[in-house]
């Protein structure tokens, strides 16, 4: 006679919080900060309820107050002053993202682990994420830009490097151009698996990223394929990715379980600023509980396979796992 009974399990709470199968740490999590070039800048973001940008001299009371929530990690997007074609402004020297870098560990050093978008969405005056070539965006032209940028956000300091551009090839031609400069160390966290997706819209507002013309449907991946997001991780990682990402996270949480299936590095899932801000947007109308959901969500999505999860919630997260509410 099988003696096994779970409701007793969910009965008692000690009980319950022992026998979860999910476990979760603030370690595996990952805060999104939004760079303005300028100074004296902390400004809300009205797409982004709770979110805001700022500057190389202001970033530091956002670390410092996600500190405070135990959360160490922060993936950095520039918006610079000057967009040309080209995204020239992208692997300046002395470019939004470098200084900010700079500055970010001349005050934390090693206590703050630092990763850098690399893209050219927010540099160029087009709004997309590769060179423009007879009307259209051209692969092979963009990966050499690419790699700049890459090569100056490692030398500026940066501990982790993450293209979202999406072009074929990039982690590869990244990979060589940081190992011929010596940085053999230097890690590429990959947006191996990016959809075409109409949840970015928030984000677009926020790093006045939108494509001017046209979509990103022709280097972003169709909403309807699966297999080709795991044909993707695969040629990331065989290229030198040493983590991927899948984007965004909610309605693609089938691809976050197949891909951390075939997949020998870390996956990370980005619940990206639609998800976030659906998730504002209704508790704000009263229609759900903002708390339990950002948890129910967030667990799901570690559930489906995520070792890391790059999130706006970040530290509300992290507060509910000290809790014991997940975790």
């Amino acid at each position: 006679m099988i003696n096994y009974r779970p409701r007793l399990l969910r009965e008692n709470e000690i009980i319950r919080k022992m026998a979860r199968e999910t476990r979760m740490s603030s370690s595996s999590l990952i805060l999104p900060f939004f760079i303005r070039e300028g100074e004296n800048i902390v400004e809300d973001i009205p797409s982004m309820d709770g979110q805001k940008r700022y500057s190389k001299d202001t970033i530091k009371y956002g670390i410092e107050d996600a500190l405070k929530h135990n959360i160490n990690s922060f993936l950095l997007f520039g918006i610079p002053d000057h967009k040309d074609e080209i995204g020239t402004s992208a692997y300046e020297k002395n470019g939004v993202v470098q200084e900010c870098v700079r500055e970010i560990k001349n005050e934390f050093g090693n206590d703050v682990y630092i990763i850098t978008d690399i893209c050219l969405c927010e540099y160029t005056s087009h709004g997309h994420c590769g060179l423009i070539k007879d009307g259209h965006v051209s692969n092979d032209d963009t990966l050499e830009i690419l790699s700049k940028i890459a090569l100056s956000h490692v030398e500026a300091g940066c501990d982790m490097v993450a293209p979202s551009d999406m072009m074929d090839g990039r982690v590869l031609f990244i990979r060589k151009s940081l190992d011929k400069e010596g940085h053999f160390n230097a890690p590429i966290m990959s947006y191996a698996s990016k959809y075409a997706s109409s949840f970015y819209g928030p984000f677009r507002e926020a790093a006045g990223s939108a494509p001017k013309f046209g979509d990103r449907k022709s280097y972003q991946m169709d909403y309807h394929n699966s297999k080709e997001a795991k044909k993707e991780a695969i040629l990331d990682i065989e290229e030198g990715a040493d983590i991927i990402i899948v984007k965004p996270a909610l309605s693609y949480l089938d691809v976050v379980k197949e891909v951390s299936q075939i997949s020998r590095v870390p996956v990370a899932a980005y619940s990206v600023s639609g998800e976030y801000s659906m998730i504002k947007a209704a508790a704000k109308m009263g229609l759900i509980d903002e708390y339990n959901m950002m948890c129910e969500t967030a667990v799901s999505i570690f559930r489906a396979g995520a070792d890391i999860l790059i999130t706006y919630f970040a530290k509300e997260i992290s507060d509910a796992i000290k809790k014991g509410d997940i975790g």
